[in-house]
């Protein structure tokens, strides 16, 4: 699969609310750790990023604003859903 294909296609828009939702409770990395500090916050996309560290291998990464400072934090795809209110 590559960025061209129809079937990769960012799963959140900018400007889509979301919810932060890590993968699992306090990671093991730094990053995860500082991920968690935000989990359940609702946040705003304001950027994504296709990523191909692997032949075969593509995945989006999102820029999301939350908190009221509107602090901006990267997580992957499977680290948000959607907002639904």
């Amino acid at each position: 699969m590559t960025m061209k294909d129809n079937a990769v296609r960012p799963k959140y828009a900018v400007g889509q609310k979301v919810i932060i939702q890590p993968v699992s409770e306090k990671g093991a990395s730094q990053r995860e750790n500082d991920i968690y500090l935000y989990a359940g916050q609702v946040g705003e996309v304001s950027d994504y990023y296709w990523m191909s560290p692997r032949t075969g291998q593509v995945f989006c990464i999102y820029n999301v604003r939350v908190g009221v400072n509107r602090k901006e934090v990267v997580v992957y795809e499977d680290e948000i859903e959607a907002c639904l209110s």
